[in-house]
């Protein structure tokens, strides 16, 4: 007899706006299984899997067609609350943290422990003391009434406004809790930080630690779970999922790093265009078959780009020294470095080490110490202005919190930088306003050329896919036409089409511009495909430089902090 599904999604059909994002897609999930969906971005993986949690735009907007089971039993999820009931969890592409709160109170919201104080214990005490005293008499009969009504009375409006009666939260049991989550998933940072902060990786991982708390957590949804994280951090991401499957958890991986999708699944769905084109497994396909379906047509790789030493200018455009950089969880102790007009930069390293820091310090997003000249002048470090006033610009990791303006439209996130700071579109004369033509054909032409997935200029950002709202961060930026541009995961959560094309752009923004570029990646092949030489950040110092072609033992080597201690030298 033939095991029942965890899961089936039959004909889920999704408009927005009047433009048809999903069309009968229906696929089944085994019980401890792993179905990773794949797709470009703009596919409708994130839509398909908002539908299975029920979260609210879905019904804002008008609803969904078609049926989920679970288990067998077909369920109406309107909520996420009713999701998390029925054991169903979610991490989301875009992280659903509270910044203000810990990492521990994050994982244990709205599933809190708590323990009795001695406020709850002495009242009840002192209740049981005077009903003994006064049981014997008729005033003190109606006396204990009162007095017990009373206590009711305490319970209700308590339970109603603090969720239990004269409880404590049992914080050392949550903490306890937490570190167990956090422990399983290598996550070794203090678990009463706030997550204000955090690098953009590390609340992946608190992401995850959270739902892996759930006690009766059935179906498990990934939404790009590794795309910030390093390759060691998402190898052992990897294993953490086999550890849930083997428990019976079935897993939904939604990835576009495809070796991962080929390593961890059982059942593979391809999405194309809002349709299901392809349900397939490991054993009958390919990496290049895969992308050839996600994206309709053959995607060719690419040799790297990089050049080498001798043919690099040896003008010095940016001159970084001891820089420090108070970043929690990507703390800098001490860079020196110089950039090399013309070359594109790349900065790599694992997790937590410190690379993503860099970029954020110098643009003045974090307390930061040093020295930094460009072009030979001092730059100004904690000012954000000064940087983009001296010809920097930046694309951010975290687009949703520093990157872009959700609530404004496609066209003004790329323009609105360069009007601010620069002065572009607007009108010449003393009466200067906004030339909304000039600032309307500017983004058309940025969207055609990053193949930006959406309705039109003026659609908002926050209605853009991950995906596509990154490729409007490039837009802004290269809009400002800077002398230096710094880019932090400038393909995190893109698909493996789009990640080509940006990668492309920035490179023939530095070979026909002459652009000069620093980018820092988790990704080190993207690193080796683009950059001109690497540096790399180990425990927050400059462990070296290497070049592209140089081999992956020494690229591990100087990740791990001990390339000198094998070679004895410096690499540079």
């Amino acid at each position: 007899m033939a095991q029942t599904p965890r899961l089936e999604m039959r004909g889920i059909g999704k408009e927005f706006y009047g433009a048809r994002v999903l069309k009968d897609v229906t696929f089944t999930l085994g019980q401890g299984q792993v179905l990773s969906l794949v797709g470009e971005n703009g596919a409708g993986k994130s839509t398909l899997m908002n539908i299975l949690f029920g979260m609210p735009v879905i019904f804002a907007t008008g609803g969904f067609e078609g049926e989920i089971y679970l288990d067998g039993e077909k369920v109406d999820i309107t909520s996420p609350e009713e999701a998390m009931e029925l054991g169903i969890g979610m991490v989301h592409q875009e992280f659903m943290l509270l910044p203000g709160f810990t990492i521990t109170e994050n994982i244990k919201l709205n599933r809190e422990l708590t323990k009795e104080s001695w406020l709850g214990k002495a009242f009840d005490s002192s209740l049981s003391w005077l009903e003994n005293l006064t049981k014997e008499s008729r005033v003190g009969k109606a006396f204990t009434s009162s007095l017990r009504r009373l206590g009711e009375l305490n319970r209700s409006l308590s339970n109603k406004i603090f969720g239990s009666s004269l409880r404590w939260l049992d914080v050392p049991a949550m903490r306890d809790d937490a570190r167990t989550s956090m422990d399983s998933i290598g996550l070794s940072i203090d678990e009463m930080l706030p997550v204000r902060g955090l690098p953009v990786g590390h609340m992946q991982f608190v992401e995850i630690a959270r739902e892996l708390d759930k006690k009766k957590i059935r179906l498990l949804v990934l939404d790009e779970p590794t795309a910030v994280l390093t390759e060691s951090d998402a190898e052992r991401l990897l294993e953490a999922i086999k550890l849930l499957i083997a428990k019976g958890i079935s897993i939904i991986f939604i990835s576009h790093r495809l070796d991962e999708v080929m390593k961890i699944s059982d059942k593979i769905v391809v999405l194309r265009d809002g349709e299901l084109v392809s349900e397939t497994t490991p054993d009958q396909t390919s990496i290049d078959k895969l992308a050839e379906l996600m994206v309709g047509r053959k995607v060719e790789g690419s040799e790297s780009q990089g050049r080498p030493l001798s043919s690099l200018s040896e003008d010095i455009i940016l001159e970084v020294r001891e820089l420090a950089v108070d970043m929690p969880g990507e703390t800098v102790q001490s860079v020196t470095l110089n950039v090399r007009r013309g070359e594109v930069l790349g900065i790599g390293g694992l997790a937590g080490q410190g690379k993503i820091g860099i970029a954020n310090g110098i643009m003045g997003l974090f307390p930061s110490r040093g020295s930094v000249k460009l072009n030979g002048e001092p730059l100004n470090l904690n000012d954000p202005r000064a940087s983009l006033d001296a010809g920097l610009a930046f694309v951010s990791e975290d687009r949703r919190g520093t990157g872009l303006l959700l609530d404004d439209s496609i066209e003004f996130n790329i323009a609105g930088t360069a009007i601010q700071i620069q002065n572009k579109f607007m009108t010449p004369g003393p009466l200067s306003v906004l030339d909304k033509k000039a600032m309307t054909a500017h983004a058309r032409e940025m969207i055609r050329d990053l193949d930006v997935r959406c309705t039109g200029p003026r659609q908002l950002a926050r209605r853009l896919s991950g995906g596509n709202q990154q490729k409007v961060c490039v837009a802004r930026a290269i809009t400002l036409e800077p002398t230096l541009l710094l880019v932090s995961e400038p393909t995190r959560g893109i698909d493996i089409g789009a990640k080509k094309l940006i990668l492309d752009r920035l490179v023939k923004l530095n070979r026909e511009q002459g652009l000069t570029i620093i980018m820092t990646s988790s990704e080190l092949a993207e690193l080796r495909l683009v950059c001109d030489r690497i540096a790399i950040i180990c425990r927050g110092k400059l462990e070296g430089i290497l070049s592209p072609q140089d081999s992956d033992r020494d690229f591990g080597l100087m990740m791990a902090g001990e390339y000198h201690r094998f070679h004895g030298k410096e690499a540079v």
